[in-house]
């Protein structure tokens, strides 16, 4: 494999599989989080695999979390896995699990009969985006709980702790869940491309206000949004949308072509006209949260 894809390792050691962001003073209801950014590749990981290195990183969701990386200067944490979603996918259920990929017995806990699982696409990737075959061989079955509980749970952990501080805090939380989409996904009439998917789990893992707010909002920065077509969240935005409990969890899906280059992976030069975008929806985003609730201050 080309020495050119950073691994997850360094000199000194392994690098944090993830990284969380917080802002000096957390001042708004929202945490936002970046699963399949990732771009350091384990070394193993990289000699396990059958790909070369542009097929292997047809699975990242580019620069999603650069993108984003605004959002502690605003006043809301950020989290970004380090990993790669072909590696890991933590936007997935625990245990989503191909047992033909394993040398050895799954775990009793593992799920493989998920439609998921079927394609390709579980807990542990069988393939990348363009269905092709990561590795040369079967895995041995130990690298379940590497990955899983190496690097799943306390991602999810991390997760679950900003989400349950900001609730605490404000008495209600948004997640905001950041992804990027291939830009040949066409959803609108006449085979137009949408900017951007705002996905709720068919209206169950976010309130209709906050929603309509988001999308309401992107429509007006310029952007052609839709609503749950092709995408309306995964296993994250299901797991952690609980409006009942005020947890809020809305999933955002970009169209890469508005500022990247997908065949060579790099920024292309709307990347810094998309992210100053980004930011105006999120501050205008938040001001309008904020005067919908018209809330106190939050706790110190």
């Amino acid at each position: 494999m080309p020495s050119a894809i950073p691994s997850l390792e360094t000199a000194a050691g392994p690098s944090p599989a993830f990284e969380i962001v917080e802002p000096a003073r957390q001042t708004l209801p929202f945490v936002f989080s970046s699963p399949h950014s990732g771009r350091c590749y384990p070394s193993a990981f990289l000699k396990a695999s059958r790909l070369g290195a542009s097929a292997i990183r047809r699975s990242e969701d580019l620069f999603v979390d650069q993108l984003f990386d605004f959002v502690p200067s605003l006043g809301a944490p950020m989290i970004a896995a380090r990993f790669p979603r072909c590696y890991l996918d933590v936007n997935r259920e625990p245990y989503e699990l191909d047992p033909a990929m394993f040398a050895g017995p799954l775990p009793d806990c593992a799920n493989s009969a998920s439609i998921r699982v079927a394609g390709g696409l579980g807990t542990i990737p069988r393939i990348v985006a363009e269905r092709e075959e990561i590795y040369r061989e079967k895995l041995p079955v130990e690298e379940v709980a590497v990955r899983i509980e190496g690097l799943y749970l306390p991602f999810h952990a991390a997760l679950e702790a900003l989400i349950e501080e900001t609730r605490r805090r404000f008495g209600f939380a948004i997640l905001v869940d950041c992804h990027s989409m291939p830009s040949s996904v066409r959803v609108l009439p006449g085979g137009r491309r949408a900017d951007i998917v705002v996905g709720d789990r068919f209206g169950t893992s976010a309130a209709p206000h906050f929603v309509a707010m988001a999308t309401q909002r992107l429509g007006a920065l310029g952007f052609e949004v839709t609503r749950n077509k092709p995408y309306a969240g995964g296993f994250i935005t299901e797991r952690y949308g609980r409006p009942r409990r005020g947890v809020h969890a809305i999933q955002l899906e970009i169209n890469r072509a508005l500022y990247a280059d997908e065949q060579n992976f790099l920024p292309h030069a709307g990347f810094e006209a998309m992210r100053e975008r980004l930011w105006s929806f999120v501050a205008l985003f938040a001001a309008e949260v904020d005067a919908a609730l018209d809330r106190p201050a939050a706790a110190e």
